[in-house]
């Protein structure tokens, strides 16, 4: 039972480099996950993958089922979750298709369903996120960048927006002042639900543009896509790194 899942954002929706074992259609509580799981292996090493936003990247960001993502992962075995989100970069110096792993977040989403713990409890519960992010897993994947020789930046504090707009450059002024440096749409529930169910939790991020009002003219998505492209081809060759170390 493979005890490490990848979960795939956008740009993402695949894993060139899994030998494929078998996929597995997962029913739950909560409904149905983005799309089944694919179970495979990475140098020998067995892991399972799914796409947040479906194999077909059909799901806008506010409508992802992460509930059901989550549990699916936990009960086909997934401890450990590495979640590969695409970005925009705040800070001046991160650039398109450069990676971050980011040590915080600050969470700007609403209306979302974003717990585990709210029908039939016997108690209240509450969880320390203190630190959204699993160190150790966090720490694996520097480990692995610096193997290879990977540029990356090594902490970052991760905004969470609604979506699926992208936001106004007044917007991420706001966020700027927050102490954000990269923005996306993913990164809430997602990291809160894997604390809640016990699962060691990270995110590889990956600038696909300057963040609004950081760059020059409008956000495109032929932008957004072409710079996937490169980053992408770099998370793939990170976790060939890392997946044999976990």
């Amino acid at each position: 039972m493979a005890k490490l899942a990848i979960i795939g954002g956008t740009g993402l929706t695949s894993l060139k480099n899994l030998e494929i074992i078998n996929r597995e259609v997962v029913h739950t509580p909560y409904g149905e996950p983005s799309g089944p799981l694919t179970h495979g292996s990475i140098g020998g090493k067995e892991i399972m993958f799914l796409a947040r936003h479906g194999y077909g990247h059909t799901i806008p960001p506010h409508k992802v089922n992460y509930r059901a993502n989550l549990w699916a992962l936990q009960a086909a075995g997934a401890e450990r979750i590495i979640a590969v989100n695409a970005v925009g970069g705040i800070r001046s110096d991160l650039l398109p298709g450069h990676i971050v792993f980011p040590h915080q977040l600050i969470d700007y989403t609403w209306n979302r369903i974003n717990t585990y713990f709210e029908e039939g409890l016997t108690h209240v519960t509450h969880i320390d996120f203190t630190t959204p992010y699993c160190e150790e897993l966090r720490q694996v994947l520097i480990d692995g960048a610096r193997a290879i020789h990977l540029p990356v930046v090594e902490e970052g504090v991760y905004a969470a927006t609604q979506g699926p707009r992208l936001e106004t450059a007044a917007e991420i002024d706001k966020l700027e002042r927050d102490g954000c440096d990269l923005v996306g749409m993913t990164g809430m529930p997602e990291a809160a639900l894997a604390r809640e169910l016990g699962v060691c939790y990270a995110c590889c991020a990956v600038v696909a543009n300057m963040a609004a009002g950081r760059g020059v003219g409008a956000i495109t998505m032929e932008e957004i896509e072409h710079n996937l492209t490169s980053g992408m081809d770099k998370v793939r060759a990170l976790l060939e790194c890392v997946v044999p170390r976990i």
